[in-house]
């Protein structure tokens, strides 16, 4: 993953378009809306909650605000913080089965539909969303 900011279109002239994704879409009050929401449904999902040892998600919280940020062109505070993300090692430890997955997606797709997005900012971060949770299976057992 490079430090570059998402580019989502290009002019005539093969510009990029002014500004990030993270910028496009209100930056950081944006990334945080959507993960706190998130994770509201996380602390009542009785497959999703246990895999957070912390009895307060607020580390999990800052974790993937600072890794969203990053990711759409925001600070680079995560990788900083915590070196490369490494996404599949760092949840190897966790039962990721297609029921988590989509219990995760459907919090998720809750959360996104609080920012009230256009339909390609919604598309656009959905898109990598369902992607990134399908990568993440890591077992078929129930």
């Amino acid at each position: 993953m490079s430090g570059d900011p998402v580019t989502l279109r290009m002019s005539e002239g093969g510009e990029a378009a002014d500004g990030s994704f993270w910028q496009k879409v209100g930056g950081r009050p944006t990334f945080e809306k959507l993960v706190r929401a998130f994770y509201v449904g996380v602390a009542g999902d009785e497959v999703l909650r246990p895999m957070y040892p912390e009895q307060d998600l607020e580390g999990a919280i800052q974790r993937l605000t600072g890794f969203l940020e990053q990711y759409w062109g925001g600070p680079g505070t995560y990788s900083e913080e915590r070196g490369h993300p490494r996404l599949r090692m760092r949840h190897q430890p966790f039962r990721v089965n297609p029921d988590a997955r989509d219990r995760w997606l459907a919090h998720m797709r809750t959360a996104v539909d609080t920012l009230e997005l256009s339909p390609l900012d919604d598309a656009t971060l959905w898109g990598y969303l369902d992607r990134a949770a399908h990568a993440m299976v890591n077992t078929f057992d129930e």
